[in-house]
Parts: C-alpha cells; structure tokens; sequence
C-alpha cells in the first residue's frame, strides 16, 4: 500500500477548510485558464464556414477543424488527470495554457486547411489539460457538499466564454483589418494572463510517487480512439461503409483497445484505472457521459453553419442568436449548484437535467430553414438547461465516490468519456450532415430542372448563388440541421436512462486535500481495491 506523510502547503494542503475567500483568489486563474480553453472551441464556430471558404476546405474539413481538437483532447485528458495524482497540478494546469499558446500562434498562420487541423490538435492537448485539471483541482480544495455552489461559477464561466466567443469570431471575421487568424491569436493573452495569475495565487500541496508513467498504456489508448475516430470521420466519404477500409480500421481499433485494457490490467499506475468501474456510480456516469458528449458536442457545433447557411446570417448575428441556449446553460449551473450545495441532493438535478436534454434534441429535429426564431429560442434554452444540470453534476457524482489519491484520474475519466462521446458525435453527425444535404440539394435542384454537380463537398458561398439555387441551399441544410439533432436525441436518452439507476451517495463535508491530510478512509460507493505503487509522498 502507498504511504505517505502530508504537510502544510498553503491553505488548501492544510487540515482546515479554505475561507470563501481563499477558495475565490486560489480558482481565479483556474476560472480564467478554463475560459481560455473554451474561447479556443467556440470562437472558431461561426467563423469556421468563412475560413473554410477561404482556404477552400470542404464539409469534411469543416468537421476536422472541430474534430482534431476534440481528438487532441480525448486522447489526453486521462493521461492528464493521471499525471494530476502525480506530481504537481499547479505546473500542469500552466504547461497545458503553454501548450495552448503555442497551438494557437501556430493556427492563426495556417496557410491551408491540413495546417490548421494538424495546429488544432495541439491546442487540444493543452484544452485537454486544462479540462480535465479544472475538476481535479476544485475537488482538491472543495468538499463534494460545498462544491455545487463553486461549480456554479464554472458554469458561468463556461456560458460566458460560450456566448463571447462565437461573438467575437463574428466580429473578427466581419472586420476586413481583423480577419480570421486573429480568431486563434485572440486567446493568447488571456492564456498568458492565467499562468501569471495561477502562479500568484494557487497553492496545492505537490504529489509525488516514486512510480513509473504508463506510457504503453497512453499510447495504446491514444492510438485506439484515433483510430476509431478517424473511421468514422471519413467512412462514407473518403470510402464506403462497408468495405475494406472500414473493416481494418474497426479491427485495428478493436486489438488495439484490447491491447490497452489488458496493458491497463497490469500496469502499477494506469492511466485508466480498470477497477472504479466495479463502483456502479462511476460505471454508470462514464455511460452517460459518452452518450451527453455526442449529444452536446455533435449537435450544437453545427448550429452555428445552420444559421449561416441556412438562415443567411453573419457570424456576429449568428452567434447572438444562440444566446437562448448559453443563458439556459448559465441559469441552470449556477442556480442548480446552490440548489445542489444548500439541500445535499444532487440526483434529482441529473433526471431533471436529462430529460429536458432528450427533449430538446427531439424538439430541434423539427428544425427547418424557415422555423420561427422565437420557437428555435424555446428549444435552444431547453437544451442549454438540460446541459447545464448534467455536465458538472456528473462529475460530482463520480468524485464522491473515489478516494483522494484517485480524485485525477477518476475526473479525468468522466471528462475523457464525454470529450470522446463529442468527438465521435461531431464526426458521424458531421458525416450524416453532408449525407443528408446532399440528397436534399439533389432533390431541390432536381424540381428546379437542374442536374446537381457532382461536386468536391465544398461548403457553399450563398452571396455567389442565383436566387432559386441559393434557396435550395437553404433549405437543404436546414432539413439536414434537422436530422442531426433528432439524431442525437437518442442518446440524450441513454444519459436520461443512466442517471437514473444511479445511487444517490450524501456529499461529503471534506476536500480531497483535507482527507489525505486526515487519512481518511474511502467513500461510501468507492470499490474497495487495495491501492498499487510504490512509495510517496506529499510534500
């Protein structure tokens, strides 16, 4: 069994509960690093049509701009939060906000659309950091009972950096002396700004274990989702989907997360610790983590091309126009994590939350080129709550239920599921998107007594586009906006479904960093596996 001795490090490595105060100075550029990780993912959306356009990209690439960030930070986010039980969070959380730097300087010079992709992906390491640190180091210095209320500005957090940055795109792209490359250079001072800030004010005691990386397991991991997401980006595209392509990228995939589980299995420090899915809890929230990612991510990346091509909106009028949606989110989260903090009850959010989730997609399955804005809102702030009380309440629920020495990777799992739910959902919804539009635009220009063009799957320029065609354009991708979201649905349900067996544990009054320092016992839903490695200590 690991042992280890614990000293002071500051308030948040001592026995004794952190003031309001302390705790609001010490997440200051946690919040901040989180904003900058989410301004990285939404300040690309209602531009991305018009830098597409001009780098002569297609749907695919459209979908890959997306996807490679959220590959990027599928793949790292468990090796991230493994490495949070480690060693220090502090320097972690500012090599990731490095990492995002450097991937953002390097897109805003992307000259064609495989540069950009390939520079998205390193932005999606260090967004993967900061994704999965954020929660593991709020659960290091607030109690499961206490961290509603903080997880609440999170939240707000979340839904700020969401409305500001399809508004800032939209102003950037739309001012001829801006243009879009400063879209990815609009982040770097925020970035630079949280590592000053989080060295001034975040102290944690730093953990250290005389173990050794699993860096087989990392890279069997890595290589298995790859693989898998890459399939199915391109299959019915690039290939078909039955063909031999698809049979030895889906065998590949296969033995290789074989290969992973059985490395996983044995290995002293796993990235993935096999063994907190024997706790009903985490096995259950993992699930419906998957299938909120898909839901979340593979539906509403693409509401920003809907009201551009579709409804012939700029990129700034398009990103107003979701702000139904980002206020349900911000609403939800804040008043849920009171609600959460003040009564101790967390389960009944989750059901609630799930429920107005599966019936948002299903309302926006309606969705067509002409549906009456007013109406499109309703759905819009269903969805934005129903995400609001899923996303930071599932975590709650996992970090409840696992000892402190495992707070890194059992976060950095729900994190990693949902991250992999939205980067499948953003490549099959993205595929079935183009699908979709296709038929349609077929059909339209068919009526009309044109032959479609064969066509390369370019994203179409509305402004260049006679008047008949340019309406069947919009009507086209309207219909397959449509399709998508009552696509996704499906598994808003399977999340509806999950959350409900789960067993409603009573919060703890403690930290992580307070029960490590007290040696407390583990948590009422924790597997009862006896704890690997060698030697440590926290110093």
């Amino acid at each position: 069994m690991t042992q280890a001795t614990v000293a002071p490090a500051g308030d948040a490595g001592s026995g004794t509960a952190m003031t309001h105060r302390q705790i609001l100075e010490a997440l200051s550029g946690l919040l901040l690093g989180m904003f900058v990780a989410i301004l990285s993912s939404t300040v690309v959306s209602n531009a991305l049509p018009r830098i597409i356009s001009e780098l002569h990209g297609s749907e695919s690439s459209y979908t890959w701009v997306v996807t490679a960030t959220l590959l990027a930070l599928t793949a790292t986010t468990p090796i991230w939060g493994k490495l949070a039980d480690l060693t220090s969070k502090k320097l972690l959380v500012q090599l990731a906000l490095a990492i995002y730097v450097l991937g953002s300087v390097l897109a805003g010079l992307a000259q064609n659309t495989g540069e950009l992709i390939a520079c998205r992906a390193i932005q999606g390491i260090g967004a993967g950091g900061l994704t999965a640190l954020a929660q593991v180091i709020m659960a290091a210095m607030i109690s499961p009972r206490e961290r509603g209320r903080y997880s609440g500005y999170l939240g707000a957090v979340f839904a700020v950096g969401t409305i500001g940055g399809p508004l800032i795109g939209g102003v950037i792209v739309d001012t001829s002396w801006l243009g879009w490359r400063w879209c990815f250079y609009v982040g770097v001072p925020f970035a630079l700004a949280a590592i000053v800030v989080l060295q001034r004010t975040l102290n944690l005691p730093t953990v250290t274990r005389k173990t050794t990386i699993d860096y087989l397991g990392a890279t069997l991991v890595t290589a298995a989702v790859s693989l898998l997401l890459i399939w199915v980006s391109l299959a019915g595209n690039s290939f078909g989907w039955a063909s031999w392509q698809t049979l030895v990228m889906v065998v590949g995939a296969v033995a290789l997360a074989g290969l992973a589980l059985r490395v996983e299995s044995r290995a002293t420090e796993p990235i993935i610790p096999l063994h907190l899915f024997r706790s009903r809890t985490i096995a259950l929230a993992t699930a419906a983590s998957v299938a909120v990612g898909v839901a979340m991510y593979g539906a509403s990346v693409f509401l920003g091309q809907y009201f551009q091509i579709s409804r012939g909106e700029s990129p700034t009028r398009a990103g107003l126009m979701t702000l139904p949606m980002i206020l349900g989110l911000l609403v939800a989260s804040t008043v849920t994590g009171r609600l959460i903090t003040r009564t101790g009850h967390w389960k009944r959010y989750l059901v609630t939350g799930s429920v107005l989730l599966t019936a948002g997609f299903a309302l926006m399955g309606t969705l067509r080129s002409d549906t009456s804005f007013p109406l499109l809102g309703v759905y819009m702030a269903l969805l934005g709550i129903g995400v609001g009380m899923t996303m930071q309440n599932l975590v709650l629920a996992v970090q409840n239920s696992v000892a402190p020495r495992e707070l890194g990777a059992a976060s950095s799992l729900v994190a990693f599921c949902r991250s992999l739910g939205g980067a499948v959902g953003v490549s099959a919804l993205g595929a079935l998107l183009g699908h979709r539009v296709t038929t349609y635009l077929a059909d339209g220009l068919g009526q009309l007594g044109v032959t479609a063009p064969a066509g390369d799957g370019a994203i179409p320029e509305l402004a260049t586009l006679p008047a008949p065609i340019r309406a069947v354009v919009q009507i086209a991708y309207g219909h397959g906006a449509g399709d998508i979201f009552l696509t996704a649905a499906p598994f808003a349900l399977i999340t509806l479904i999950a959350v409900v067996f789960i067993k409603e544990v009573p919060l703890r009054q403690q930290s992580g960093s307070q029960l490590s320092a007290s040696g407390s016992g583990r948590p009422q839903d924790a597997p009862a596996i006896p704890a690997t490695g060698a030697e440590g200590a926290i110093r």
